[in-house]
């Protein structure tokens, strides 16, 4: 036997797979069907993702960390208010921690207002505070004297990076690609359920009953009993 021609066999194989398409799109629940989408609705109305959500909780320990690491460090370079009157009042860019505290606090606007509260979907906003935040501690451990002024000329600048990055990491392969998936898979159901829809109801299993066939010779058994019967009659 010949083969068949490319193009029948596309064509073939294209209508089995549309057929197997509406055969599953007719065997899913319609009550699951509206549960799924109900619940991705109730996910939009939330406004924010809970991955995103963790997102922007991160986003608030980061600017709380280095908060608490940079009072620590007034706290211990000689009291509070002495300290923190050094490093604002007479800000110097070679010894004072108060820059890399106003960094984290640009971060923190910036992050929140991007992905909390106009709710972007794009990695520029998290790249900008990583560039700045990286390109700025880099500078500054160069050209400063945070070495010479004990354990927080280390802490404070690595944290500080340390967590920059984190935020990118976590924004880039975690929330961008988890929303993208939620959003595909509601775009699926609600295709599956209007496609579910149109189609009308199948057929049950009882319109394709067809009885049991009978066994050979059932026929002539019959007839052979019948004429048994009519035999006395006769005579």
């Amino acid at each position: 036997m010949n083969p068949l021609p490319e193009n029948m066999e596309s064509t073939l194989t294209g209508s089995q797979s549309s057929h197997a398409s509406l055969r599953d799109v007719h065997s899913i629940n319609p009550t699951q069907l509206m549960a799924r989408i109900e619940s991705y609705e109730g996910r939009e109305k939330k406004g924010i993702s809970d991955v995103r959500r963790t997102f922007c909780l991160f986003v608030t320990f980061d600017l709380l960390f280095v908060t608490l690491l940079w009072i620590i460090e007034l706290n211990v370079n000689g009291g509070i208010e002495n300290t923190l009157e050094k490093e604002v009042v007479q800000y110097d860019y070679y010894s004072s921690y108060f820059d890399i505290f106003l960094l984290a606090v640009f971060r923190f606007k910036v992050l929140i207002l991007a992905y909390a509260v106009c709710r972007l979907r794009h990695w520029w906003a998290v790249a900008l505070t990583t560039a700045v935040t990286s390109a700025f501690l880099l500078a500054k451990v160069i050209l400063s004297k945070l070495f010479s002024q004990g354990a927080f000329g280390y802490v404070l600048p690595i944290i500080s990076f340390i967590l920059a990055w984190i935020e990118t990491w976590f924004l880039d392969f975690k929330v961008l690609p988890q929303e993208a998936e939620e959003e595909n898979r509601f775009l699926l159901v609600q295709d599956a359920s209007e496609r579910a829809a149109l189609i009308p109801a199948g057929l049950s299993d009882g319109q394709f009953y067809s009885p049991p066939e009978s066994e050979a010779g059932s026929e002539e058994e019959a007839e052979e009993k019948q004429d048994s019967e009519k035999a006395p009659l006769d005579l």
